[in-house]
């Protein structure tokens, strides 16, 4: 935690040493325009703005254990994962969601192996809420197979929300299914026509 807490406390310095850094944190005090919101996993191996390269100010960001989309309903009313959604959508207006996983998920991987989480009962029902059942089971420690899936049906699940289906049907947002390798840093993208993740 020290290292955090010496990081946090010369960071005004930082930016008031260089004029181009106060220009950037006196626009972000006027307001945010994020180019994308980006759907990732809690895990704490996954950095988006080091994926993205992106400064402060460009990525909307919703974590959650596993990147997991929750299916929508219409009694979503107090849902913190839809409320990001639809903030990004009808607010914000982003041009582009990202739904990035990644190899050595851990939500995903107990999920499709089925493992005894008796001992973390919020973290076996959320899996059980917010995972599907159709994973494929991928005894591999990268559970690459079962994670890839898992981010198909989670850019699924994101057309059945009304405020992107209504910019899908307008040309207003792209939706995007990534696959990050934590041990490698691949980042590989889905293609809809083949169904397969390639290299970006």
């Amino acid at each position: 935690m020290e290292t955090f807490i010496q990081h946090a406390r010369g960071l005004t310095a930082r930016i008031a040493e260089r004029r181009e850094e106060q220009e950037t944190y006196g626009r972000l005090a006027a307001g945010q325009s994020p180019l994308a919101l980006f759907i990732t996993c809690s895990d704490s191996r996954v950095v988006p703005s080091l994926i993205t390269g992106a400064r402060p100010g460009e990525l909307f960001e919703l974590r959650t254990a596993g990147n997991a989309v929750p299916v929508y309903r219409e009694d979503m009313a107090a849902c913190a994962e839809a409320a990001t959604i639809e903030y990004a959508m009808r607010v914000l207006r982003v041009a582009d969601i990202v739904v990035c996983g990644h190899s050595h998920c851990g939500a995903v991987g107990a999920k499709a192996r089925g493992e005894d989480l008796t001992g973390a009962p919020a973290v076996r029902d959320w899996l059980a809420q917010a995972l599907s059942d159709e994973l494929p089971e991928d005894p591999e420690p990268t559970v690459s197979a079962a994670v890839q899936q898992h981010v198909r049906q989670q850019v699924d699940r994101l057309r059945a929300y009304p405020c992107v289906r209504e910019r899908l049907a307008a040309g207003e947002v792209n939706l995007h299914g990534w696959f990050y390798e934590v041990h490698t840093g691949l980042v590989a993208a889905h293609h809809p026509a083949s169904d397969l993740f390639l290299p970006l």
